[in-house]
C-alpha cells in the first residue's frame, strides 16, 4: 500500500511540472518521497518446545503438604491450649522425590515414567502433638512412611508448548498411602523455563479410602474425612 501511495505521489508531481512547464514557469525539482516505516512488529513469543524430556525434583526447593479441615471444641483450650473453632490444618515435608517425564512437542502423547514420592513420617504441622499422633497412631505413618503416585496419563493439556507459557491440566493416576492404592487425579498448574519446570499439583482424597478413621475425640476435636495433598514442585532437567 505505501508503495502504491508513493506511486500516485510521484505522478502528481510531474503531472504540476508539466503543467507549469506549459504556462513558461520553471519546474521545481521534485522532493524525493519518503518511505513509510514499516510497523512495529510484536514480539514474538518463545519458540515451542517439543521432544521427550525428563525432569527430576529437586526437594530443597520442593514441598508436600496435607490439607484438613478440624474442629476443635472447648476442651481443646483446656488440654492443648487451642482456642475453639474451625480450621484449615496444614502438614508439610520437602522429603519428597521423583521425576516427571513429558513430551513437550505432544503433552497429549503417553507418558514415560512420571512419579513421586513422599516420607510421611516427615510431614510437621504447627503442633508437636498432633505430628506425633500421625506418626504412632491413627494414620501410623511411622509403619507406613512412604506414599506414592504413579501418572498414567495426561488429560487436557494443549497439544504443543511454547516455553514460559503457564499451562493447566490433569494427572490421573494411581495413589498408594498405608499399602492401599486408589485412582486420583492432581490438577496441575506448570510453567517451563530453560532447564527448569516449576508448578503446583492438588488432589483430593478421603482418609476413609485408605483404611484411616477421621479422628474425633469427645468434646475436644472433630477431623473431617476429606484432605487435600498439595504439592509444590521445581524440577530441572536430566
Amino acid at each position: 500500500m505505501a508503495r502504491i501511495k508513493q506511486t500516485h505521489l510521484l505522478v502528481l508531481l510531474l503531472l504540476a511540472a508539466l503543467l507549469l512547464a506549459a504556462c513558461g514557469g520553471a519546474a521545481a525539482p521534485a522532493p524525493v518521497p519518503t518511505a513509510t516505516p514499516a510497523p512495529a512488529q510484536p514480539a514474538a513469543a518463545g519458540p515451542a518446545v517439543e521432544g521427550l524430556r525428563t525432569f527430576a525434583i529437586v526437594p530443597a526447593e520442593s514441598k508436600a503438604s496435607y490439607v484438613v479441615d478440624e474442629e476443635f471444641f472447648a476442651a481443646a483450650r483446656e488440654k492443648y491450649n487451642i482456642e475453639a473453632g474451625q480450621v484449615k490444618t496444614v502438614g508439610s515435608t520437602q522429603e519428597i522425590a521423583g521425576q516427571l517425564q513429558l513430551n513437550l512437542g505432544d503433552l497429549t502423547a503417553p507418558l514415560g515414567d512420571n512419579r513421586f514420592t513422599v516420607q510421611l513420617d516427615t510431614l510437621e504441622s504447627d503442633q508437636a502433638l498432633r505430628d506425633r499422633w500421625i506418626r504412632s497412631s491413627g494414620p501410623s505413618f511411622n509403619d507406613f512412611p512412604t506414599a506414592e503416585f504413579v501418572a498414567t496419563g495426561v488429560e487436557n493439556a494443549p497439544a504443543s508448548y511454547v516455553e514460559g507459557q503457564e499451562v493447566q491440566f490433569q494427572l490421573p493416576g494411581n495413589l498408594t498411602l498405608r499399602d492401599i492404592t486408589q485412582p486420583a487425579i492432581f490438577d496441575v498448574t506448570a510453567t517451563l523455563q530453560g532447564d527448569t519446570s516449576t508448578g503446583t499439583a492438588v488432589a483430593r482424597a478421603l482418609l476413609s479410602d485408605f483404611g484411616i478413621d477421621p479422628p474425633n475425640f469427645a468434646n475436644t476435636l472433630v477431623v473431617g474425612d476429606e484432605f487435600a495433598i498439595e504439592v509444590e514442585i521445581t524440577a530441572r532437567e536430566q
